[in-house]
């Protein structure tokens, strides 16, 4: 798809700005005024902090310890804290903030690596160097949004930097020059793409800000015509691993690092070649792909989850009603824009890049304030076999597909149902990334695990991971009385759990109730588990989950429940303090669950 376009490129790739320079007052005094106070609120508050001291011990901490988060808030308020200073200066005018513009840019220079400890490897999967090493930069997602936070403030404030010293500007282009386009020519980082390999979020979202940098700095053309080579080539394989139907087996949080970074690639590269990618917008994948963040929307900031998304996600910003534009899909640009309504930091405070902050403050204002509703509509993805469904009061999804997906949970065959917008069953999400989380152990972490997630073990034995556990025989239907997915869910389990087959039903009576019957052929005890965030009771043959309703049952043994405490800080931002898991035993071969 993007690579047919290489021999159309023209001589000349012109610049792309990410938005109004300093110099266009017209457009920065623009900005609604409640905005444009925030703003300059955030950006004085910014003046009075330090900025973080980054050591040695504090990049070596993750191979100590395996803790992520403690380097990484170090990291990224130095980002965050820039942008609000850069975002200050642009709205006022004044120059006020450049010295601490300046310092926060030396700062950022002067780090000897730009790749979190996370991702100081040389190779997908390989060891994570203690330290990094300054004469083989390695281009991490972060290390890319480094260079496009930096290329972005160059782009729009130029004339500005170079007042104060030419010193400025040319530090930042010689510091992404080394970092970044470099090694992106040199050499092969796994999420460029080759062969069959599977590609994840990093190939687009490290592809669009890699673009963004050479486009944004005043770059030779050789240069950008290599890098625009290298990006067509990563986007071709990163579009391989999507099936026509356009859905994120990463999870909702993942399609704003995935496909809304290919909208962000594709905004870029039209600038640079005029015309040449403008067809692309209306292939039917690349539309599907934008509209699949409204698909998975249940209510309010709740979205259908699976693999590391959060069930509660950030509403949409001007991005998402972007991307609608661009491909013609009015449903999501009036989703988005509906959402956005929800934004109570419509400036988005904590994100760290300055190209979508800008995008927010100047065309956010100009979408309309009184958006078309959008109803929520019914699909299937069959590349990733995720039903959903819906009628006034349920919202349901079940996930079918292999576990050798990225970001997987060992989830095959799990059902998650909201009523009137609550959840009900629901998928825990991912706790705090550590080195555990993308480690061999990966699986050993309960919120991985196929037993919390409303799924059944045999003898205590879970699902495994790997693309050949997976869904068999799967049947789905639609009509105005019924919606209905049927799979046999067995072969996602090894062998010791001997069973045979285990067929899973459910469906969504509309009007009416959900229902699911599970039918077990195997040699060990069934249990089921049940994972609700409201506290249940039961009695004989039923489980009332209050507020929401009950789930009468058929074919169950004694029924246990098991509160979970709820600590990790990622969790709590969906989950109360405390969740439970309902096990259910099969006392026979067939279990039916009557949800109303």
């Amino acid at each position: 798809m993007f690579g047919e376009m290489t021999g159309k490129l023209p001589g000349n790739l012109v610049d792309f700005c990410p938005g109004a320079p300093f110099s266009d007052r017209a457009a920065w005094t623009a900005v609604p005024a409640p905005l444009r106070a925030v703003v300059l609120q955030d950006a004085e508050e910014t003046l009075k902090r330090p900025w973080s001291l980054i050591l040695a011990s504090d990049y070596r901490e993750y191979g100590e310890t395996g803790n992520r988060s403690r380097f990484e808030e170090l990291y990224f308020s130095r980002r965050r804290m820039l942008n609000n200073l850069v975002l200050g200066e642009l709205i006022e005018g004044r120059k006020r903030f450049l010295p601490a513009i300046v310092d926060g840019i030396f700062l950022i220079a002067e780090e000897s690596g730009w790749q979190l400890p996370a991702h100081n490897s040389y190779e997908r999967g390989g060891p994570r160097s203690a330290l990094p090493d300054t004469a083989r930069p390695v281009i991490d997602l972060f290390a890319a949004e480094t260079a496009a936070l930096l290329a972005t403030v160059v782009a729009l404030m130029r004339n500005e930097l170079d007042a104060m010293s030419p010193e400025i500007v040319a530090r930042i282009e010689r510091e992404i020059g080394v970092r970044i386009f470099e090694p992106y020519l040199a050499r092969h980082f796994w999420w460029m793409g080759r062969g069959s390999e599977r590609m994840n979020n990093w190939t687009a979202w490290i592809t669009q800000n890699v673009l963004l940098s050479v486009f944004s700095l005043r770059t030779e053309q050789q240069l950008r015509r290599k890098v625009v080579e290298k990006a067509l080539r990563s986007l071709d394989a990163f579009l391989k691993d999507y099936a026509e139907d356009g859905a994120c087996e990463e999870g909702v949080v993942y399609y704003r690092h995935a496909a809304l970074c290919v909208h962000g690639a594709m905004t870029i590269l039209d600038a640079a070649a005029p015309g040449v990618f403008t067809s692309l917008r209306s292939e039917p994948k690349i539309r599907n792909m934008a509209e699949y963040v409204l698909n998975m929307h249940v209510s309010g900031r709740h979205y259908f989850n699976f693999a590391d998304s959060s069930a509660v996600v950030e509403p949409c910003s001007v991005r998402e009603y972007l991307f609608g534009k661009a491909v013609g899909s009015e449903a999501l640009a009036s989703f988005a824009a509906a959402d956005r309504v929800r934004a109570e930091n419509p400036h988005l405070p904590q994100e760290w890049n300055l190209w979508y902050r800008v995008q927010e403050l100047l065309a956010g204002p100009k979408i309309s304030d009184k958006p078309d509703q959008i109803p929520a509509r019914d699909i299937f993805y069959p590349g990733i076999e995720l039903f959903i469904a819906r009628d006034e009061h349920f919202a349901l999804a079940v996930k079918g597909g292999n576990n050798g997906e990225s970001h997987n949970h060992n989830d095959v065959g799990s059902v998650t149902l909201y009523r009137d917008g609550r959840p009900f069953l629901i998928d825990v999400g991912v706790e705090t990334y550590t080195a555990k989380t993308f480690s061999p152990r990966r699986y050993e972490i309960w919120t991985m695990q196929s037993a919390y997630h409303n799924l059944p073990t045999f003898g205590g034995v879970m699902q495994s991971d790997g693309e050949g556990f997976a869904a068999r025989d799967v049947e789905t239907s639609f009509d105005e009385a019924e919606a209905r997915i049927s799979l046999d869910i067995a072969g996602a389990y090894p062998p010791e759990a001997q069973v045979h087959s285990y067929r899973r039903v459910v469906s969504l009576l509309r009007g009416r109730h959900v229902e699911i019957s599970d039918i077990c052929e195997g040699d060990l005890p069934a249990v089921l588990s049940l994972m609700t965030c409201f506290e249940p009771s039961v009695a004989t043959g039923v489980i009332e989950v209050p507020p929401l309703g009950r789930i009468e049952l058929q074919g169950a043994g004694r029924v246990e429940v098991e509160p979970i405490e709820i600590e990790d800080a990622r969790l709590r931002k969906s989950w109360p303090a405390k969740i439970y898991r309902v096990l259910i035993p099969l006392a026979g071969k067939k279990l039916t669950l009557r949800i109303a």
